[in-house]
């Protein structure tokens, strides 16, 4: 993470706008829905503040945004180029808040219950021979994750029915008694989608789109899908930073949008408080704040709660100081590396003005946040031609895929082959992000040669993942590896492509 003195600019196929990408007239709607203010007229510290930057710098944690609301205004706002206000985020687990939402707009319209039982409401995807544990669950419990499963049931109920994951869900086997121990559990946010889903005869995209997003003004959402054109529910959401503040926004005011309640303040506040004790689940970090409890959907923290999605995507609301932060990133650790130094940096530095300068050299710093492209240099007329060694962990492409990196326009384009078929034209800029979406999804890249060496970063723009290629010109040998591995698979070209639709491969 570097805050260099000029960001790097962004460069689109097709056009010749120079500086940061600007929103189209759909994007518009992405920014602009809450006011803002200075850090000094909310009382928020400006030098706490970038105590906070400092920190997350130190710690090297690769932000992708970071959004500070106090009192229902903007105090501090940064994306670190070549991210944008106007790109939407996959939001990971941090999804499961919004369908959260969803249950409560069907129990709100007295369509749905906490009692009510997963065996009633989708009767047709009940296994023969269902364990009266199985015929007990409600609501309630998928919402708590107390089913009784003892961990995330996801991999085995698809492993078991991959057509039906609720009929799989069902026959997994039960270690403890419903409602008496929390267990993460992806699966049984899906099921209460489809249970949203069955009651009200809409998807959960639509649902959510019209009683939620657009009464906000939020009209950038995007899921991605199972196999069937569903949406996951418990992952798959991409918004933008400010659309995902204004939810916490929404969270914060018990439902409630201008002038509009639309969600049930009775539902909001029994979402969010805690419903039962949560423990260190293995193979996470140890985190503090993961032990607080869970409520419906939300995790509880030292201060208010949050929804939380993997690689570090947060939306934290702290009642208490009428503070929403939300932060996107690529986190390849515990959740504590973003949690501890809001506690530790922010909230000593709230109630607390400072002068105008220092506002000014915040609002200056954030303006500037940007990772770097590659170092080195263009070599004109310099091409490459290698075959991928898949050896490397987190191979983004399959042992033997083609790379073939060629001059264009004062970068290059990238060809890539991969397993799924298809061969991928990737634009690379040199000292500048170029964009391109060779199968639906943008794609941004730079690129140098050094020495022998081609290196590129491809950030998948609207994820929190990026790929490093490297191509030895003398060698003829290639690797492409991940940041990090995303959840639902490596293979490149089936990230690329919009919307996404996998059965997803959690461990």
């Amino acid at each position: 993470m570097t805050n260099q003195a000029h960001a790097p600019s962004v460069a689109r196929r097709g056009g010749t706008e120079q500086g940061r990408p600007t929103p189209s007239r759909r994007s518009q709607a992405a920014v602009g829905v809450l006011p803002r203010t200075t850090p000094a007229a909310a009382g928020v510290s400006s030098q706490a503040m970038t105590a906070l930057l400092d920190r997350l710098e130190r710690d090297s944690v690769a932000c992708h945004s970071l959004m500070v609301v106090r009192n229902g205004s903007v105090v501090a706002e940064g994306w670190w180029a070549p991210y944008a206000a106007e790109r939407p985020h996959l939001l990971y687990s941090l999804t499961k808040s919004f369908t959260a939402i969803a249950v409560g707009l069907a129990v709100g319209d007295g369509l749905l219950s906490l009692d009510d039982r997963l065996v009633d409401v989708l009767p047709d995807h009940v296994p023969t021979g269902v364990t009266e544990q199985g015929r007990r669950l409600t609501v309630h419990h998928l919402l708590s994750m107390t089913t009784g499963h003892g961990g995330d049931s996801l991999a085995e109920a698809w492993a078991l029915e991959p057509d039906d994951l609720t009929r799989g869900f069902l026959r997994v086997p039960f270690v403890a008694v419903e409602g008496t121990r929390h267990d993460y559990d992806n699966a049984t946010t899906y099921v209460l989608a489809r249970m949203v889903e069955r009651v009200t005869g809409r998807g959960l995209p639509e649902l959510l789109d019209e009683r939620i997003f657009e009464p906000m003004g939020i009209e950038h959402a995007e899921w991605d899908r199972v196999a069937s054109g569903a949406a996951f529910g418990f992952h798959g959401l991409h918004l933008t930073t400010e659309a995902v503040a204004a939810f916490g926004e929404l969270l914060l005011r018990g439902g409630r949008w201008g002038d509009r309640q639309l969600v049930a303040r009775e539902w909001v506040d029994l979402a969010t408080r805690r419903h039962v004790e949560t423990h260190q689940v293995e193979g996470w970090s140890d985190n503090p704040d993961t032990r607080q409890g869970y409520g419906y959907q939300f995790w509880m923290s030292r201060h208010g709660y949050r929804g939380e999605g993997s690689f570090g995507q947060v939306c934290l609301v702290v009642p208490a100081h009428d503070l929403v932060v939300v932060v996107t990133s690529a986190l390849g650790h515990g959740g504590e590396a973003l949690l501890d130094p809001i506690w530790e940096c922010l909230l000593p530095g709230l109630d607390l003005a400072d002068g105008p300068e220092d506002d000014g050299a915040l609002a200056e710093r954030l303006r500037r946040l940007a990772f770097a492209p590659p170092t080195g240099t263009v070599d004109a007329g310099r091409t490459a031609t290698a075959r991928l060694d898949a050896s490397a962990e987190g191979s983004a492409l399959p042992e033997g895929a083609s790379v073939v990196v060629r001059p264009a326009g004062g970068g290059w384009i990238v060809r890539l082959g991969s397993s799924l078929g298809v061969q991928v034209d990737v634009d690379v800029g040199y000292s500048v992000w170029r964009e391109s979406a060779p199968l639906g999804r943008p794609v941004v890249a730079a690129g140098a040669w050094q020495g022998d060496m081609f290196v590129a970063d491809l950030y998948v723009i609207t994820t929190p993942h990026r790929v490093r290629v490297v191509a030895d010109a003398h060698a003829g040998t290639a690797t492409a590896t991940w940041n990090l591995v995303p959840l639902t698979g490596p293979d490149l070209a089936l990230h690329l492509r919009s919307p996404l639709m996998t059965r997803p491969d959690v461990a």
